[in-house]
């Protein structure tokens, strides 16, 4: 009688792997899943919820570590008819009275207060105390300031306070122009709401699609975007926007000019027309505030203008010729006393060659443009904020709310296309009433374009020849 075949995937009994020992128990089943504070792929041995925080290992000892220290104990949280609101400890009661004079004036809960204050801001600036009451009340609003303002946390605070974690779906978009500023506010929103247990998503492009999609499927009650990510989670069914109830377009001149009006408009009919919009930006001009009157209504307009960062930036403006601008540049970086620098060139080729050259002459500089990836990108600007790389070659990607601490020069190398862009550019300098420098070179076949701009700015600034310091050239490199 033939003998019953037997299943190669099988041991042979009494025999196991040199060095292991039979445990009896399955092997636990583990989850994909994206950290809540890296966005990096991890597994976890529970199934992702939404709301529930998730941390990949190296984020989760850190954080852990940091709970033991008493000093940076992170609030506790329970969950109150669904939505987590912050236990206060008891070492951390005296900080949190404190926190009531933040913002005083402005009906905000001690959360949000306390949110503040860690951020070491206690007062408002103008956009901010004039814009913050407006939208806790639910109108639309327009608001116009100078860059480097406080614009973000003008609608961040009020993003924070209508936000309700048990909904479990997106009540709040912000669409912004650049990955860059795509991050930023999602840390400024992160940083205000998270003690609610408001979770925020970014969602940009240059990154895999998928850790996204995963964040959106545990839950997001607020989701930052550029326009073009967004409109591909809404064409792939990974976004649902039906119960937006704030949304704000950063940098609105952008957002609605040709470039991104009908990514714009297309992502708007997936909202509710009941909602609440708001638009900022640092500068407005007639048919931004014509196009928007279609996504308003009956809004509040804020317009500071209070000269808060203006009589801050010294212009210094160069008739130089295309040969001399290399030198000049040199002559400037040579020059400089510590603080960051930002040089501006007007293609992502011309910014590649550039910065490739400085960096053959030893200076320390990293490039920013939009063919990087989302990690490249990222790992230039970690160079350029923590001092690595101090001076940062840039397209307008990086003209577009860009907010490094202490920036002290700005140099166009090559000039802008408009006068927004120029606006933009140099308000990388000179914020919250910080001193700063712009320097601007204008080449002979660039004259009538800087008469464009400063007509299209109403201001005329006084400009001289460079004259090449020869002696200065070559010195402190690096």
């Amino acid at each position: 009688m033939p003998k019953k075949s037997r299943s190669t995937s099988r041991r042979p009994s009494g025999r196991r792997p040199h060095g292991r020992r039979p445990s009896g128990r399955r092997p636990q089943q583990t989850h994909d899943a994206v950290c809540t504070e890296c966005d990096s792929p991890t597994t976890v041995p529970f199934r992702p919820e939404p709301g529930r925080p998730v941390y990949c290992r190296s984020c989760f000892t850190s954080r852990r570590d940091s709970a033991g220290a008493p000093a940076k104990a992170a609030p506790a949280s329970r969950a109150v008819n669904g939505s987590h609101r912050p236990v206060e400890p008891a070492a951390g009661r005296g900080e949190d009275a404190r926190s009531d004079a933040v913002f005083a004036g402005i009906p905000l809960t001690r959360a949000t207060r306390a949110a503040i204050a860690r951020m070491n801001i206690s007062a408002p600036t103008p956009i901010q105390e004039r814009s913050i009451p407006s939208l806790l009340a639910g109108r639309d609003l327009v608001g116009q300031a100078q860059t480097g303002s406080g614009k973000t946390l003008a609608f961040a605070v009020p993003i924070a306070e209508v936000c309700d974690p048990s909904v479990r779906r997106v009540q709040a978009l912000v669409l912004v122009p650049t990955r860059e500023l795509a991050l930023q506010v999602a840390e400024v929103v992160s940083g205000l709401a998270s003690s609610r247990g408001v979770s925020v998503t970014q969602v940009v492009g240059g990154r895999p699609i998928r850790r996204e999609q995963a964040a959106l499927r545990r839950g997001a009650d607020v989701v930052v975007g550029t326009p073009g990510r967004t409109l591909d989670h809404l064409r792939q069914g990974s976004l649902d926007l039906g119960a937006v109830r704030f949304l704000v377009l950063d940098e609105a001149d952008e957002m609605l000019d040709q470039g991104f009006a009908r990514d714009v408009e297309a992502i708007l009919s997936h909202t509710p027309d009941a909602r609440q919009t708001a638009l900022f930006s640092a500068t407005m001009p007639n048919w931004v505030a014509n196009t928007a009157k279609q996504y308003l209504r009956n809004p509040v307009k804020v317009e500071i203008d209070d000269g808060l960062r203006e009589p801050a930036v010294e212009h210094l403006v160069y008739s130089i010729q295309r040969d001399d601008k290399m030198n000049a540049l040199r002559s400037l970086l040579d020059g400089r006393n510590g603080d960051p620098i930002l040089v501006f060139g007007r293609t992502k080729h011309g910014v590649r060659k550039l910065a490739k050259k400085l960096d053959a002459l030893g200076y320390p500089v990293g490039a920013l443009q939009g063919n990087l990836s989302q990690g490249a990108r990222e790992r230039v600007m970690r160079g350029f904020r923590s001092g690595a790389a101090p001076i940062l070659v840039a397209t307008n990607v990086a003209a577009r709310g860009l907010d490094v601490n202490g920036i002290g020069q700005v140099i166009n190398y090559d000039l802008p296309d408009s006068e927004r862009l120029f606006t933009h550019r140099v308000g990388r300098t000179g914020r919250m009433g910080r001193s700063g420098e712009a320097v601007t070179f204008v080449t002979p076949d660039e004259e009538r374009k800087w008469r464009e701009i400063q007509r299209g700015l109403g201001r005329r600034f006084p400009h001289r020849p460079w004259r090449a310091r020869s002696s200065s050239v070559g010195r402190g490199l690096g």
